[in-house]
């Protein structure tokens, strides 16, 4: 029978607690993370939307954007509470026991509120902290012209203020294998 997780915090029960990573872990991880997927939810439908993001580790929040219409936005709107995923995917590990197959992974989940930045200059510099993620070499104003309030006016800029969060790795070499069952040949591991 499952656990009931009902009343409980979204990262209580890691059902495999030794692949569990500390605050150090996610706070590296989430600097380096390439893409991540904004889930929200609205009258009880789930949506999920794949964003750039960027960790703002001085005041403890996620920070991405969206067109200034769209589902995001509303959802939003109607009910701020989120998650963000980001990962990296490893190679596939075979196994010779069906529920030990398995994939190489990094993950984090953050769970938390949504905000809508409405503050011009706050919108700027939260903007300019995701630029600088991706592009860290490029200068505003030199390689790239300054943001403008047309452009800000045409941004739904966002801040998840974060609540928990959760951290896992499995990189892993192998799956496990069982010895209740012929080992496999070497060639499913090249």
């Amino acid at each position: 029978m499952p656990r009931d997780y009902i009343n409980q915090a979204p990262v209580a029960y890691q059902r495999r607690p030794h692949l569990t990573r500390d605050d150090d872990w996610i706070r590296t991880f989430l600097k380096v993370a390439q893409i991540g997927h904004i889930a929200t939810s609205v009258d009880g439908q789930p949506f999920i939307n794949p964003t750039t993001f960027w960790y703002d580790e001085d005041n403890h929040q996620i920070v991405f954007h969206s067109n200034i219409a769209g589902r995001v936005r509303s959802n939003i709107e109607s009910n701020p509470k989120v998650s963000l995923e980001a990962s990296e995917l490893g190679k596939f590990l075979p196994s010779n026991v069906a529920l030990e197959f398995s994939l190489q992974f990094r993950s984090v989940v953050v769970f938390g509120r949504a905000r809508l930045v409405s503050d011009p200059a706050e919108a700027g510099q939260l903007l300019h902290g995701l630029i600088g993620k991706y592009f860290p070499k490029m200068t505003a104003g030199k390689e790239y012209r300054e943001i403008t309030d047309k452009e800000l006016r045409a941004t739904s800029i966002y801040a998840i203020q974060i609540e928990s969060w959760s951290g896992k790795e499995n990189w892993a070499e192998y799956a496990d294998q069982s010895d209740e069952w012929t080992p496999l040949d070497r060639k499913w591991f090249e």
